[in-house]
């Protein structure tokens, strides 16, 4: 049986890697910080019960900035693969914590790296690197296209993808990085803009909210499905030779372009209800962000099947679902095909 260990288990990504690589039989282990609160309602259906039998899933105190516990997690472990998701992953926060974000998002992908060179050397390494990287750049963008970097975050990931790079060449580490473009699903954070656009959507819907507040509607990108996206994470890491890939759809769309599929799903003219809001607006801003994957379909044969009107049809269909579970009144409720 395989055993991985996911860093950032709780977040998106991590959710659905947790489950693609559970359902492939392998034993999964993840790295979620201590609170006083649960945040684990990504993953509480994979969930069980230390006590119960055959279970595949356990859960491990640590931190990005804790370099000590990643030693002696990973010395403990030995996990065949490590794929560290763990970052502070809001751009627009990362302006207001800059320091915090290139601490765990850079400087954090080094402890992991160090950990693995010196207590597990065998361990194939995944690093979520970012479309973010390539900031001002003219799409459309690939493996080989220059890093220009518009935030704290995209930096910190800059620094990271080189990293992983030295790595792998200065230690014959098998380590990648992913260069994911923007991915989606319902479980995506609330302060997300695909996210905030189709859960307002369904609570305008419900007649829960009456405005939406954005920033710029301008920015172009390439938004795919998580799901799928995962899938390529653990395709890098069972090919032959370690190489970095993009991961993207190649088609280009506007935060209007997304507005306006979520709420025609609900049969809503999204003018009537969106308000521009300053404070959203990022100081140095990403025009445009189109990938190119040609790369990874024919190294690992994998390609994008979702693209962003399916996408934001997911998405709305699903915030919808969790207002009726929540007990909203909700009439004439839509048909989704």
């Amino acid at each position: 049986m395989k055993k991985a260990l996911i860093i950032g288990i709780t977040g998106q990504d991590g959710s659905y890697l947790a489950e693609l690589l559970l359902e492939k039989g392998y034993e999964v282990h993840g790295l979620i910080r201590r609170a006083s609160t649960f945040n684990t309602s990504r993953i509480d259906h994979l969930y069980r019960d230390r006590h119960e039998a055959g279970k595949n899933l356990t859960l491990h105190y640590g931190d990005l900035s804790d370099g000590s516990r990643l030693v002696s997690l990973i010395a403990e472990l030995r996990p065949h693969e490590i794929y560290n998701l763990g970052a502070q992953s809001h751009v627009r926060v990362s302006f207001d914590e800059p320091e915090y974000t290139g601490d765990i998002t850079g400087v954090g992908t080094t402890r992991v790296l160090e950990a693995v060179r010196l207590v597990s050397p065998e361990s194939r390494f995944y690093q979520a690197s970012s479309s973010e990287m390539f900031g001002a750049t003219p799409p459309p963008q690939n493996e080989d296209t220059p890093f220009y970097p518009r935030s704290p975050y995209g930096a910190a990931k800059v620094y990271s993808y080189w990293m992983t790079k030295n790595y792998r060449e200065a230690y014959d580490l098998f380590a990648v990085n992913g260069i994911l473009f923007n991915h989606e699903s319902p479980r995506r954070g609330e302060t997300f803009v695909t996210r905030k656009i189709t859960r307002a959507a369904a609570r305008i819907k419900a007649g829960q909210q009456s405005k939406l507040y954005l920033g710029n509607l301008d920015s172009v990108r390439d938004w795919g499905y998580t799901p799928e996206y995962v899938e390529g994470m653990w395709r890098m890491l069972q090919h032959d030779k370690p190489m970095d890939y993009v991961l993207a759809t190649g088609y280009a769309a506007t935060i209007r372009d997304f507005l306006t599929h979520s709420f025609e799903a609900l049969d809503l003219n999204w003018e009537e209800f969106v308000e521009f809001d300053p404070r959203y607006l990022r100081p140095t801003e990403v025009d445009a962000l189109i990938g190119d994957a040609s790369l990874a379909e024919r190294e690992l044969g994998w390609k994008a099947k979702t693209t962003t009107p399916d996408l934001a049809r997911i998405m709305v269909e699903a915030d919808v679902k969790a207002l009726h579970h929540e007990g909203s009144h909700w009439i004439d409720t839509p048909k989704f095909v």
